[in-house]
């Protein structure tokens, strides 16, 4: 265990069809009322837990996590833990140009930005809100005046919706520093109507980008990376292909899940988790909730991505058990 998420909030401005459905998650959806979600104290305690245990990347996620007030005090707070060697944030972008300098100022080392499509009626289309992607491009511009240097993009590709466009946006972001991360489309939670017809596999996607710019790889940042990682032989960039489905990386996973409730969960793709809120509140000391995050990870068994061809239908749909949603662990 070398990674922590944490989703600092279940509520997004935006309704992506594969995470947030706008005909599900509507104006009357009930998200988690304030004292069911973990407070940056409990965040901050359950963090140190988790340092001690190993883990030294923290990432804050959401749903969309700058709409959780005041997050520059959080990043501040985890920035301070001995043994965090860094902090990141995984943000839809729109919100960076009010958020950027003082999360920078704060402690936080990187930004990724999710980013399907620099079309702008794909854009509207796949945010479920028909926003615009110049707000986007926006928060990038503010993210790196703020100081962050490498910025990540994400982009989830599904066949038939923005599969047409990541040449788009490869060339788009060439030259800048920063890497796009194109990511098989996956299925997360139970919302999104998947069916594996809709995936383009990671080494498709990477022919696509070689039509325009030869590639070759690079060996891994460092164990358990999941993009397979691709530089541009001219020297121009870098990019990177997450392959879930095509190419599963289940054995090498370091990563644990913190849901906004306080949940810790082992895998992407859980049913559910296990509970650290409850013993945090009812006064359990730090022993017992580490000996507890400590029990339920040297005992996971977690590998649904490597049993996900076993258990798709004649109609490409998986038929498993409930998933807890994307905008509860932050993807």
């Amino acid at each position: 265990m070398r990674d922590l998420r944490i989703s600092v909030t279940d509520r997004c401005n935006f309704r992506c069809p594969y995470c947030m459905p706008a005909e599900i998650f509507g104006a009357r959806y009930a998200f988690l009322p304030k004292p069911e979600i973990l407070s940056f104290e409990e965040i901050e305690r359950l963090s140190r837990i988790f340092v001690d245990l190993g883990v030294h990347k923290l990432r804050l996620t959401g749903g969309e996590p700058l709409l959780r007030a005041n997050l520059a005090d959080l990043v501040q707070r985890l920035s301070r833990i001995d043994g965090v060697e860094d902090i990141a944030l995984t943000t839809n972008g729109y919100l960076l140009p009010q958020h950027a300098t003082e999360l920078r100022e704060a402690g936080l080392n990187r930004i990724t930005v999710s980013l399907d499509s620099l079309d702008d009626s794909i854009f509207k289309e796949m945010n479920g809100r028909k926003l615009s992607v110049e707000p986007v491009l926006a928060g990038i511009q503010a993210a790196e005046a703020a100081g962050f240097k490498s910025i990540k993009i994400n982009s989830v590709v599904q066949r038939g919706v923005n599969d047409e466009s990541i040449q788009e946006l490869a060339k788009h972001f060439m030259g800048t520093g920063h890497i796009v991360r194109f990511i098989e489309y996956m299925d997360v939670g139970n919302l999104n109507e998947w069916v594996a017809s809709q995936v383009v596999p990671a080494a498709d996607l990477a022919v696509k980008i070689s039509e325009f710019a030869e590639l070759e790889p690079l060996p891994p940042n460092y164990p358990g990376e999941v993009a397979t990682r691709y530089r541009y032989v001219d020297g121009s960039g870098e990019i990177g292909m997450i392959s879930s489905v095509s190419n599963p990386f289940c054995g090498n996973c370091t990563r644990a899940r913190l849901s906004t409730d306080g949940q810790l969960l082992t895998c992407l793709f859980a049913g559910s988790g296990t509970d650290l809120k409850s013993p945090l509140r009812d006064g359990r000391d730090d022993t017992d909730i580490r000996t507890l995050i400590e029990t339920v990870w040297t005992n996971r068994t977690d590998r649904y991505s490597e049993e996900r061809a076993s258990i798709i239908d004649d109609k490409g749909h998986p038929h498993s058990d409930r998933k807890v949603e994307m905008y509860q662990i932050g993807g």
